[in-house]
Parts: C-alpha cells; sequence; structure tokens
C-alpha cells in the first residue's frame, strides 16, 4: 500500500472535520421547521462523476436532532419526478410515515410537505420509498440523540454505506430479473411507472457473479444478485475514502447504516476493539468483538476505544460473500494514511446463516411480559428464476392483509423457505426478537430482522396505531418484485 495523498489527506480542512462528526443541528422548539431537500447531487466514484439523488439539510447530507427535539421539518422535492421519504426506525403517525398512498400521494416536483411528530432516539435514517430512487441514493441518516450522547466524552462519526451503479435503476432491476415476463406480479407502491419485472431466464444461475452462491446443507445459497459499480461509504469508495481526525486515546461511538439496495456487509474494525452497544437504534447488552454483520435497512452503533498512541485505524465494509469492500479511516493529526484496496485478498463469509450473531443480542430494555393475543406465520419464497418473490405466496397488490387490532401482543413468524436471505422491515412499529429457529430468546428490540435461508425467526410487538402498515423485505430488488405486505390494524374493541 501507498502513502494516499489524493485531496492531500494529511491537510485537514473544515469541510472534512466537518464531515467527519455528525452536524449538531440544535433548535429550539419554537425554532421554525428544519428544511429538507430530496435533489440531485453529483458524486465523485473512482475519478468518474455522478449525477444521484440526495436529502439535503442544514448541516449536510442528513438530520441531527437534540434529545427532545420534535421532528419538525419542511419537505421540498427539487427533484424533476414525484417522490416521499420514509422516516426509516421512526414511529410517526401513519400519515406522515411516507409510503405513495398509504395515504399521501408522492409529492409533485417543487411541492413541500409538512412533518411534525415526537422522535425516538436513535440511529436511524430516511429514504424514499419508491425502490428505483432509493437505487439512486435518495437516502440520508437522521440521527436523534439522547441525552447521554450529548453529555458523553465521545466522538460521533456516521458510516452510511450504499451500493452504487452508474446505469439506471430500472436497467439494474432488468438486468437482475433476466429477460421473460414474471407474469402476474403486480408492481409495489411507488413502482407502478416500472410495469412487470421481467422474469430470469439464464438458466441454474450462469449469470451469478462469482461468489454469490455458498453452500447451505448441500444447496446453494444466493447471496448477491449483482454485482454493483461500487460500495460507497459516506458517498466515497476505498479510493479516496474518508478520513476522519480523532484523538489519541478516545472513545468514538461509530453509527454504522447499511443503506445498499441489495448488498448486506460485514464492518470490520480491524485493530480497534469494538463494542456493539444498539441495534435499529435499541441499546442491546455490550458484545465485544471487530466483525458484526448488518443487513440492509439495519443500524449498528458501536463503542470503539482508540489507543493512546497516535495512528490510523480502518474501519471497513466487507461485502458479504464477495472480496469487494468500502469504509472510512480513523486518524490522529500527522498520522500516515496508507491506501487500502477496494477488493480484499478472500471473500467475506455469508451473514448470519446461522443466526449466531442475532442469537447473542439481548435487549437492554425488553418489551413487558404479557400473554400473545395473536400469531400469524409469513412464509418467505421466491426464486430467481424467473425473478419474483412473495410474502404468503402473494406478491403485493394480490396479498391478504396481516391483521391485528390496535394494543393486541402479536407474534409474527418469518419462515424463510427461499435460498436469499430477508431483511424483513416493519413500519410504525418496533419489535422484539422472541424466537430464533424454534429456540426462545429475549433479543434485541428492531424495526428490521434478517432472516436468513431455511431460517425461521419470531418477533413480538404491541400493534400500534390503527392504520395500513407497510411490511416488506429490505432488498429492493425484491421488494420492487412484489415482496411486500401490509400490516393492517384496526381500532380496538
Amino acid at each position: 500500500m501507498n502513502t494516499l495523498s489524493r485531496r492531500g489527506f494529511l491537510a485537514v480542512s473544515a469541510t472534512a472535520i466537518a464531515a467527519a462528526h455528525l452536524p449538531r443541528v440544535a433548535f429550539a422548539q419554537s425554532a421554525a421547521p428544519l428544511a429538507l431537500s430530496a435533489a440531485t447531487r453529483t458524486l465523485d466514484i473512482d475519478g468518474r462523476a455522478a449525477t444521484v439523488f440526495g436529502l439535503a439539510g442544514p448541516g449536510g447530507q442528513g438530520l441531527t436532532l437534540d434529545p427532545g427535539q420534535r421532528f419538525r421539518v419542511d419537505l421540498t422535492n427539487k427533484l424533476d419526478v414525484p417522490t416521499i421519504i420514509h422516516w426509516h426506525g421512526q414511529i410517526p403517525p401513519n400519515v406522515q410515515d411516507g409510503v405513495p398512498d398509504m395515504p399521501m400521494p408522492l409529492l409533485a416536483p417543487g411541492e413541500t410537505r409538512s412533518f411534525d411528530y415526537e422522535t425516538r432516539p436513535g440511529t436511524h435514517w430516511m429514504h424514499s420509498h419508491v425502490p428505483t430512487q432509493e437505487m439512486r441514493l435518495l437516502a440520508a441518516p437522521l440521527i436523534v440523540r439522547s441525552a447521554e450522547d450529548l453529555s458523553a466524552d465521545r466522538q460521533e462519526v456516521v458510516l452510511f454505506l450504499h451500493d452504487f451503479s452508474f446505469k439506471a435503476p430500472e436497467k439494474v432491476l432488468e438486468e437482475i430479473a433476466g429477460g421473460a415476463d414474471h407474469g402476474a406480479a403486480t408492481a409495489a407502491p411507488g413502482m407502478q411507472d416500472m410495469g412487470n419485472m421481467p422474469g430470469m431466464d439464464h438458466g441454474a444461475m450462469g449469470n451469478m457473479p462469482m461468489g454469490g452462491m455458498m453452500g447451505m446443507g448441500g444447496m446453494a445459497m444466493d447471496l448477491n444478485d449483482y454485482d454493483w459499480d461500487a460500495y460507497l461509504a459516506n458517498d466515497r469508495t476505498l479510493s479516496d475514502p474518508e478520513v476522519v481526525r480523532v484523538e489519541r486515546g478516545g472513545r468514538i461511538r461509530l453509527r454504522v447504516i447499511n443503506a445498499a439496495a441489495a448488498t448486506v456487509f460485514w464492518i470490520d474494525t480491524g485493530g480497534a476493539e469494538a463494542r456493539l452497544v444498539a441495534v435499529d437504534g435499541h441499546g442491546v447488552q455490550p458484545l465485544s468483538g471487530t466483525r458484526f454483520g448488518l443487513a440492509m435497512g439495519q443500524r449498528l452503533d458501536l463503542e470503539i476505544d482508540l489507543p493512546n498512541e497516535g495512528g490510523a485505524w480502518p474501519v471497513l465494509a466487507l461485502r458479504e460473500g464477495a472480496r469487494e469492500r468500502t469504509g472510512l479511516i480513523l486518524a490522529t493529526p500527522g498520522a500516515e494514511v496508507r491506501r487500502i484496496d477496494a477488493v480484499a485478498e478472500s471473500e467475506a463469509p455469508a451473514f448470519d446463516t446461522d443466526l449466531a450473531q442475532e442469537s447473542r443480542l439481548i435487549a437492554l430494555n425488553a418489551l413487558p411480559d404479557r400473554p400473545v393475543d395473536r400469531r400469524q406465520m409469513l412464509m418467505l419464497a421466491g426464486s430467481m428464476q424467473p425473478y419474483v418473490w412473495t410474502i404468503n405466496g402473494a406478491v403485493w397488490g394480490q396479498h391478504q392483509p396481516v391483521v391485528a387490532r390496535s394494543g393486541e401482543r402479536v407474534v409474527l413468524s418469518f419462515h424463510n423457505m427461499s435460498m436469499m436471505g430477508h431483511p424483513m422491515h416493519l413500519h410504525g412499529h418496533a419489535f422484539q426478537v422472541v424466537g430464533l429457529n424454534g429456540r426462545t430468546v429475549s433479543g434485541a428490540l428492531r424495526d428490521t430482522v434478517h432472516v436468513p435461508p431455511m431460517s425461521m425467526v419470531d418477533v413480538a410487538l404491541d400493534a400500534g396505531e390503527a392504520a395500513r402498515w407497510m411490511l416488506h423485505c429490505h432488498h429492493m430488488p425484491h421488494l420492487a418484485s412484489g415482496m411486500m405486505t401490509e400490516f393492517a390494524v384496526t381500532a380496538s374493541a
């Protein structure tokens, strides 16, 4: 590796410092709403210009709110296409949840819509609920600090992960699916303009990328159904990574957000020992290690205590089942920062196929014990050929809603009968993982749970506002081809 010199990383600029730390946007509750804009922006990706989407707030991409600060935001659509934004991890009133026509329509170009709701602390994010727009990077961090965050003697850093293609998302989806019409699958909300997704016709996964299939009990798991052009950490690749200036012996709170469309990552802190202290914005009993995984839509909070000597510590995101990687570098002033190859020498393993990581997570604030009022099995299925993904045998538009009454304790059992993992996300609720392959656990509180191939995960929740809430896979090509249903909550009797 050679010494990294591009953009003069050893010269610390005010811009680099601002990017390295979370922007602090502290406003009194009586202050005017924050302005947030969906707009285009240009990135330099390995020396090539790329026009993408983004969510620009007062301090740059994304929003950071202080303890108790309400989400008072005026969202303006500065794009030339309609859009709508979902506040992933927050629980706003259903009317503000941000799903096309459920119940609010997309924002027209030039339109502004106001939001005002009570926030939930933690590491969250926001993104378009139109899959092709999320694939164009219409997403950003949404961090709500706690009182402890403000008082703690530590530096906060965000690691926001994407996969990226220079091709139009519609073309990417077409290539993933192959060529033939996949039949009657109905487009998910926001996908109506795409028509039916074509089915795969390449036979025996002949076009699968190398490393995309790994054995599991004699069967082949499909880990990656597309080779992206780049894997981004805070909009950059390892040819030009973000270098975060840190203090010797300092403590870091690293907030990791997987905003990728279809890539699971391992977070590898290398020579810096880490503690996993929260998932999806909810505290867990600290778990020590140097490698933790997260699927699409999930978040990890890691605490890292740096050594007392100076140096540089890469934090890398490794693509599961493949050699590609991205990341950022923590470096003390004056430390030598060496170039890191974007392709590792060996493939990273598949993520949590045996649910080993999930089984080690224990919620700090578990749901209160109470009798279960309703149980529902959700069968997750699909195939690469034709490329159709279903919940309970149906695509969106042909689905039967999962039903509950407001206030009921509900257990949902996700049973994955396919050979791809599915990160399942429920809007409007936090749930607790309570069962892993039939074994009872007191697991993490989450809003997105990864269900590996041929596995079952049970989650418990208390049904909230009487409304239609989306329940879907956060793998965007799976969502685009129909893998979504609704959790329909009715008023209590």
